[in-house]
């Protein structure tokens, strides 16, 4: 996956975004435009999504601490980007609007149980407290899915917009 200069630029800015649109909605918990982000970047970039991915993780362990709450992000967010490589290239648009919020949504959702995994690992959980750790999570899990989905609906004109920039200066 080799990248441009232009590219490697742009993957900097998009990985700083995400982390700053993260840090600036910290007094909404589980409200956050990583997903949007997330998917958005999938759709244009593919593959190459993972380095704006792995630059707002790796920037978020730096500024905030490489700590056993920062493990499972090295995979949890490479689940959405998955999920979204999975998903037709040529999709309708009037298909898009609802579907890549649907996306977004069922991570948010299933955030705590992707996370749970690790959670078992490092603390020693069986499989009676995984899933009791997953069950007092679910309230937050809901408002994640629920705000997941309504940040979902700025996805579609996201990529029309960065589509647009990419013309204009001619980025690829």
């Amino acid at each position: 996956m080799k990248i441009t200069l232009k590219e490697l630029v742009v993957f900097a800015l998009f990985g700083g975004l995400m982390y700053a649109s993260k840090i600036l909605l910290e007094f909404l918990p589980n409200v956050h435009l990583l997903a949007m982000f997330i998917v958005t970047l999938t759709v244009i970039y593919r593959k190459k999504a993972l380095y704006p991915i792995y630059t707002f993780i790796f920037i978020t362990g730096i500024l905030n601490g490489f700590s056993l709450w920062w493990i499972p992000y090295l995979y949890i967010w490479a689940v959405l980007w998955g999920v979204t490589m999975l998903l037709p290239k040529n999709m309708p648009s009037k298909v898009q609007i609802f579907v890549y919020p649907i996306v977004a949504s069922l991570h948010g959702f299933l955030y705590g149980t992707l996370y749970a995994p690790a959670q078992a690992i490092m603390f020693g959980l069986d499989f009676k407290g995984m899933i009791a750790w997953i069950v007092a999570g679910l309230p937050w899990d809901c408002v994640h899915g629920i705000s997941n989905f309504f940040s979902g609906f700025l996805i579609v004109p996201f990529i029309a917009i960065i589509r647009k920039a990419q013309k204009t200066t001619k980025l690829s």
